[in-house]
């Protein structure tokens, strides 16, 4: 992608591989690839941050490398490991040979039996790709000190050998949703984006591009109804994502307009909690007399 490209230029690449955003969101990924900084995304699950990370590996032609943070993650999973039985191998291999100990060493500690994890593979290819480090406030904060070093200075640190510098910098984007605070240190570093849940207008929108053959009131109820839905203390609310699953489901059932029977029965498509859906359950009547559904009426 180009550098000058405009604003609505990068709008319109998003949108040509079925990604609806707007100009906050293309603005900072304008601004991360300019000033070539990691771009952090927060918000709800659900609302299209990881999704962001998929299309520009499409929109930039080049590779998605992702790293799935989680609770324990540690530089072997994320940056590099030695392949110990390799290694083991080799030197089983040649007890007998007429090598001195610095030589067996020498050779052990080599790119022969480096295995190379997401960190480290985004900054040795050839070409940029893009970096997606997934939820990382569900890994220790521990983990963010690995990380650090990455996007100072573009380069990791690997005792054994020295310091591996980037062949190309990759396109960065860290993900959050909130489960814990970030260090400042890894804040300083990235440009910051909030992702927040889409209005009627955006969703609807969302809905009729991923599922051009919905019928329109369908559409028109299903992001009215999950604009109310939202309003409601759950304890977990629900994304865009369920919003296009339980348009097609319904789609798919050719339904064309809501009733609170199929909501009813519906409600375990976009709610996951047992307690959400007595919530919704109990309040239904008046959920959908707010969208404009009565009981055997669209």
């Amino acid at each position: 992608m180009e550098k000058n490209k405009s604003i609505n230029d990068i709008k319109k690449l998003l949108l040509d591989q079925g990604y609806i955003s707007d100009d906050a969101i293309a603005m900072s990924i304008h601004l991360a690839m300019f000033l070539k900084k990691p771009l952090l995304i927060e918000g709800p699950a659900g609302v299209g941050k990881t999704e962001i990370a998929k299309v520009m590996s499409k929109v930039l032609n080049t590779n998605l490398i992702r790293l799935q943070c989680y609770e324990g993650l540690d530089a072997n999973q994320a940056i590099y490991e030695w392949n110990y039985q390799k290694q083991l191998l080799y030197l089983k291999m040649n007890e007998q040979a007429d090598l001195s100990y610095n030589e067996k060493e020498a050779t052990i500690f080599s790119d022969d039996f480096l295995m190379e994890r997401p960190l480290l593979k985004s900054i040795m290819a050839e070409k940029s790709q893009v970096l997606l480090i997934d939820e990382i406030d569900r890994a220790d904060e521990e983990f963010e000190s690995f990380f650090l070093e990455l996007l100072s200075d573009w380069q990791i640190t690997i005792p054994e050998v020295g310091t591996r510098k980037a062949k190309s910098i990759p396109f960065v984007i860290v993900t959050s949703n909130r489960v814990r605070e970030l260090s400042e240190a890894l804040r300083r570093r990235c440009l910051y984006l909030w992702i927040d849940y889409p209005t009627f207008e955006k969703e609807l929108e969302i809905v009729q591009t991923k599922l051009p053959e919905i019928n329109e009131k369908l559409a028109t109820q299903i992001c009215h109804f999950m604009e109310e839905i939202r309003q409601m203390k759950l304890e977990k609310l629900p994304g865009i994502a369920e919003t296009i699953d339980w348009a097609t489901a319904l789609s798919s059932m050719h339904i064309d307009h809501l009733e609170k029977e199929i909501v009813e029965s519906t409600l375990g498509v976009i709610l996951k909690d047992w307690q959400d859906i007595r919530d919704a359950q109990m309040s239904l009547s008046e959920l959908l007399e707010k969208v404009g559904v009565t009981s055997k009426m669209g």
